[in-house]
């Protein structure tokens, strides 16, 4: 073997050795942002805890020019209110708010106003009152 094949010149080996260590600090900045990426990703999981994200794509059209404050704010948070029958207070869950909105289509302007049972009392309410009318049209 001749003494070429192990040792390189002073210029041949400092380039390589800038080549090694231009490598190593890409990898390094590529490192340093996936790990950044982490803990954005992070910050943001403990932010949203306990909420509810929005999906727009899943929301009703409405013609109205302005946005609902749960899609500029992009989650959804549980809203208190007092049943406007029994005035008893409650809270409007943020899973409940999803459901509505995106699987229901409801209107995104709606809130809640009654509580579960004065619901269901309101709509046996109404709905007594069109067998009552449609007995009225039959009998007319």
């Amino acid at each position: 073997m001749s003494s070429s094949a192990h040792f390189r010149s002073g210029k041949r080996r400092r380039v390589q050795l800038k080549r090694r260590r231009g490598g190593k600090r890409a990898a390094n900045a590529a490192a340093e942002v996936r790990a950044a990426a982490r803990r954005a990703e992070k910050e943001l999981a403990e932010r949203l805890r306990g909420h509810v994200l929005v999906n727009p794509a899943n929301l009703r059209e409405t013609n109205s020019y302005s946005t609902p404050d749960f899609v500029e704010r992009g989650y959804y948070l549980d809203r208190p209110f007092r049943c406007k029958d029994c005035g008893v207070a409650q809270v409007w869950t943020a899973t409940q708010q999803k459901w509505w909105y995106e699987w229901a289509k409801g209107d995104v302007w709606t809130v809640a106003v009654r509580c579960r049972p004065c619901r269901r009392r309101e709509r046996e309410r109404k709905g007594v009152a069109r067998m009552v009318a449609a007995e009225g049209k039959a009998r007319a």
